[in-house]
């Protein structure tokens, strides 16, 4: 499959509800999604394996694939994830970077920081419910917050403006969704990661929660008549 069209899969996201500013769900979401679903074979590892490489490699899953795949499997320290040192797809290997990346941006005003932290949130008390209900799990609070995509995402993809909410207290249900969602499907469905979905589910709410987080204008409404 080209890069050429891999890359049309999240431009159809904006043409389709009417073009760029007018999409309800993350492009890149969407695109996403539709690879994984549809070509999952293609996109699987085993479409990168080349019998003639040189290259003396060692290909080992993803921490959260190894906790999902063998329970009791050793997973790396926890510094080595926060740092980066562990396998993983582009963007979601180091804590570290995605946290300077964002808080970066934040400083700068280029994003504000009811979404990140609302989505973090949300993740660890789900994550610090499901080990308070099942105390023996490997995967912790910080093991799911350091594992996976979900930083990265909390600062770079649901922070869209296009397809979050307006208010600020609009963009805190939201986060506190976005995390409690991914928390959710990494622990209650067969994906290791639940970043790509439980963004587009709380994608699908952004209309209403922003009819339903009017602020309410200052002064008091305005006079009838």
């Amino acid at each position: 499959m080209s890069q050429c069209s891999l890359g049309s899969f999240p431009r159809s996201g904006k043409a389709v509800f009417g073009g760029l500013g007018q999409n309800i769900f993350n492009p890149a979401m969407v695109g996403r999604a539709f690879v994984m679903i549809s070509f999952a074979s293609v996109m699987g590892s085993a479409a990168y394996v080349r019998s003639d490489a040189k290259l003396e490699i060692l290909t080992q899953a993803t921490p959260l694939t190894a906790a999902k795949e063998a329970a009791g499997a050793d997973l790396p320290g926890l510094w080595l994830m926060f740092v980066g040192n562990v396998n993983g797809s582009l963007g979601e290997t180091s804590v570290l970077a995605c946290l300077l990346g964002g808080l970066y941006l934040i400083w700068r005003r280029s994003m504000g920081w009811q979404i990140p932290v609302s989505v973090l949130a949300g993740a660890a008390m789900v994550a610090g419910l499901a080990s308070w209900i099942n105390p023996d799990t490997e995967l912790t609070v910080l093991h799911h917050l350091a594992g996976g995509s979900l930083v990265f995402a909390a600062f770079f993809i649901a922070t869209d403006p296009v397809t979050s909410p307006l208010t600020n207290r609009g963009k805190l249900v939201f986060g506190t969704g976005v995390g409690a969602l991914v928390i959710m499907i990494r622990m209650l469905s067969n994906y290791p990661e639940g970043v790509v979905f439980s963004i587009l589910l709380m994608n699908a709410t952004v209309p209403l929660i922003n009819r339903w987080m009017v602020p309410k204008p200052w002064g008091g409404p305005p006079p009838s008549g």
